[in-house]
């Protein structure tokens, strides 16, 4: 054997009798994996899950407190599934899909099981919360001061992170208490000139620690005594209290409440209130399944579902006359400038992108200013001092949202027509020309369908985009003008997205009514998913026979 082929093959017997690398041993090649590096990369594993193991557990522990156990069991699934994952060595497929997949699972999927669960509910103004955080609700605010009760000096103290109040009495006696455990005397409590200065075992809070947490301050109530007549103190300023008592009474057994002061009673319905025999209800009300009342409303209540038609066929407009438009112009452009004959392409390429720097909600507010019609740059520099009304004619409006909307994106479409023109293969160009097409039958029967074949997913999303363009309505026009006719807010510009958040009582316009706004988003959603799945397949048969 030639002493190349022994260094070309380390198994190779040199002649001696050197012990021979057997089954259980390991040659450390050139290519051999080292120790050291082994132990650093399991080392970084080790300490990135470590930090995904945290936020996991944050995650977990916050659904607990808010007593969210369904997302509660998802996220140990997930915590489970990750560290499974990267700790083994027969999931390495996984370990790329597994990111991807997290991440959809809590933007997308969650987001849409959740806005379902919604439109399903009354969620909304007077329906915000669970039966018994409604029922606490309304004890707390059908409170009255308890007659002949007296202004106490309080203190706000702290311990372990529970708030309390100590209240000094006349006599100089410091009692504590908290919104558990009612007021009791302290005796080692410090007083100084009429102020509490020390409580053993808590911790006076100062002026501005007790601002720091107003919000836990004004709405605790600590109880006067074990009796619950004598009500409970509450305050406003941190500094003196009153004692208050609920004019609602609840009876768990029974579950009613009951007005002490009238001695009416109040029982739950099946729409989440506590309403009396003539029908009237107490203002806080709780969440229910209320079926398919909200697309019932959607689509039979005259006050949404005539202006739900009007705004359904201006969105379909809007969505497909923005993408032809952007498409048109920005195709166009790309075809003149790809032209090699044409000096200085790269600077007119810059500029025309220019648009797409800046970003959609401030070029909107922009071509907002420069359309008003009293002092918009339009009318009073271009037109000569015109008053055409660009933002409050139904019709100027919805051209004003047009022609904004395909200065805002040609420059995208410019770009992608860009790519795609100069990636098409060119022998099949020149096979077309071999063959005696002329520059139209080119482009007709080989070009243009190309071009489609890689623009064609780009502009269903496109699509689905302008379908949801909320920032350019809210930014520019914000829906209006309004219907003349419409007893909720929505006008000749909104399109379905806008009428969800107008809908939503998101802008204050409206009181908010989240089940309802929720139905039309999964109206939304399934007009979108439909129209994308049907595009992309005929996409797919457009590509096949291309």
């Amino acid at each position: 054997m030639s002493t190349q082929s022994t260094l070309d093959d380390p198994t190779a017997d040199t002649g001696g009798g050197g012990a021979q690398p057997g089954p259980g041993r390991r040659l450390r090649g050139p290519g051999a994996p080292r120790s050291s590096g082994t132990l650093s990369g399991l080392i970084a594993k080790i300490a990135l899950l470590a930090v995904v193991n945290a936020f996991g557990v944050f995650a977990i522990l916050a659904a607990w407190n808010e007593e969210s156990y369904g997302i509660l069991a998802a996220m140990v699934a997930l915590l489970v599934l990750t560290d499974w994952v990267y700790f083994s060595r027969r999931t390495l497929p996984l370990k790329y899909v597994l990111p991807g997949l997290a991440f959809l699972l809590v933007f997308q999927v969650y987001v849409v099981v959740y806005t379902g669960w919604v439109a399903f509910t009354n969620y909304g103004d007077g329906h915000n919360s669970t039966k018994e955080q409604a029922i606490e609700a309304l004890l707390i605010q059908n409170e009255r001061r308890v007659e002949g009760s007296r202004a106490y000096p309080i203190t706000v103290v702290e311990r372990g992170g529970e708030l309390g109040f100590a209240v000094l009495e006349p006599d100089g006696e410091v009692r504590v208490g908290t919104a558990e455990d009612p007021l009791r005397e302290d005796e080692g409590a410090t007083v100084d000139d009429d102020r509490i200065t020390e409580v053993p075992g808590w911790q006076v809070l100062d002026r501005a620690q007790v601002l720091q947490r107003q919000g836990e301050v004004t709405t605790l109530r600590v109880p006067v005594s074990d009796d619950p007549e004598d009500g409970s103190i509450r305050t406003q300023d941190g500094r003196t209290g009153y004692a208050y008592t609920s004019t609602l009474e609840y009876d768990a057994e029974a579950d009613t409440m009951t007005d002490v002061t009238t001695g009416t009673v109040y029982t739950p319905s099946e729409d989440g209130w506590f309403v009396d025999a003539d029908g009237q209800r107490l203002n806080v009300g709780w969440r229910v399944m209320v079926g398919l009342d909200n697309f019932r409303t959607a689509f039979g209540d005259s006050r949404y579902a005539d202006p739900f038609v009007q705004i359904l066929l201006w969105t379909f407009v809007f969505a497909i006359l923005s993408v032809g438009s952007t498409f048109l112009l920005g195709l166009f452009l790309a075809i003149t400038f790809n032209d090699p004959r044409l000096r200085g392409r790269r600077i007119y390429r810059t500029l025309l992108i220019f648009p797409y720097a800046i970003p959609g909600f401030l070029a909107a507010l922009l071509w907002s200013g420069m359309l008003n019609r009293s002092y918009g740059f339009v009318n009073q520099v271009l037109l000569g001092g015109a008053a055409v009304p660009w933002l409050t004619d139904p019709w100027l409006a919805k051209v004003s949202v047009l022609m904004v909307n395909l200065w805002l994106g040609f420059p995208y479409m410019f770009l992608i027509c860009t790519g795609a023109l100069q990636s098409l293969p060119a022998d099949v160009l020149e096979a077309a020309k071999v063959d005696g097409a002329g520059p139209w039958r080119t482009w007709r029967s080989v070009t243009l369908p190309l071009l489609l074949v890689a623009t064609t997913p780009l502009l269903i999303s496109s699509f689905a985009f302008n379908f949801n363009n909320f920032t350019l309505i809210y930014m520019l026009t914000g829906g209006g003008p309004q219907f003349a006719d419409a007893s909720v807010p929505l006008g000749h510009t909104d399109i379905l997205i806008s009428m969800v958040y107008s809908v939503s009582g998101l802008d204050g316009t409206a009181p908010k009514n989240y089940g309802l706004a929720s139905a039309l988003s999964i109206v939304i959603f399934v007009i979108v998913a439909t129209i994308s799945a049907i595009t992309f397949k005929r996409t797919r048969q457009f590509e096949e026979i291309n």
